[in-house]
C-alpha cells in the first residue's frame, strides 16, 4: 500500500463493505499474521482459498483493511517518540493537513478537550524532536500552543481493534 492510502481520511473511504462474521474472522487472521496465506486463512475460517482472496481484496479495495509491515522505531535508530498536544486558532482541519505533511509526524487526530489536535512524532533524537516542535509545528501561524509528552517506554501497542 502507498503512504497516501495509509493517510486516507476516514471521510474519503470508498463504499462500505458488509462485515459479516466470516470477514471479521479473516481480519483477525490477518491481524495475527499479515503474511498468512489465503489457504491457511481459508482452513481456519472454513472457506476456500479463492473465497478468502476475494473477501480480502474487497476489504483492501474499500480501505477498511491495510496490510503493512509495522516496525519498532527504537530498533531502527529512532530513539525519541512523543505525543504532542496542539492548540490552534481558526480552522483546526487546515492545521491538521499542514502537520500531516511533516515526515516525522506519524499520526494526526482532531480532538475535543484540552487540545485541538494530537500528533505523534518519531525522531532520531531530542535534537530532531526540538526541530520538529520549534521550527515546524510552532512556526505555523495558527498554532497557539503545544504540550509535549515524551514516551519513556511503550508497554502496549496492538492493531486488533474492530473485530471484537
Amino acid at each position: 500500500m502507498t503512504r497516501k492510502s495509509q493517510e486516507q481520511d476516514s471521510s474519503d473511504a470508498k463504499s462500505p463493505v458488509p462485515v459479516d462474521e466470516l470477514s471479521k474472522q479473516i481480519i483477525e487472521q490477518l491481524q495475527e499474521d499479515g503474511r498468512r496465506s489465503y489457504a491457511a486463512i481459508g482452513k481456519a475460517v472454513g472457506l476456500s482459498e479463492a473465497a478468502v482472496r476475494q473477501r480480502v481484496q474487497r476489504l483492501l479495495d474499500s480501505g477498511m483493511v491495510q496490510i503493512v509491515g509495522v516496525t519498532d522505531p527504537l530498533q531502527l535508530g529512532f530513539l525519541r517518540q512523543a505525543m504532542i498536544g496542539v492548540n490552534v486558532s481558526g480552522d483546526a482541519q487546515l492545521v491538521a493537513d499542514a502537520l500531516a505533511e511533516i515526515p516525522e509526524i506519524e499520526y494526526v487526530v482532531l480532538t475535543a478537550g484540552s487540545f485541538d489536535l494530537l500528533v505523534e512524532v518519531v525522531c532520531r533524537d531530542d535534537e530532531q524532536l526540538l526541530e520538529v516542535i520549534n521550527r515546524r509545528i510552532r512556526s505555523l501561524d495558527a498554532v497557539t500552543g503545544t504540550e509535549t509528552f515524551v514516551y519513556l517506554k511503550l508497554r502496549k501497542q496492538t492493531y486488533a481493534w474492530g473485530t471484537r
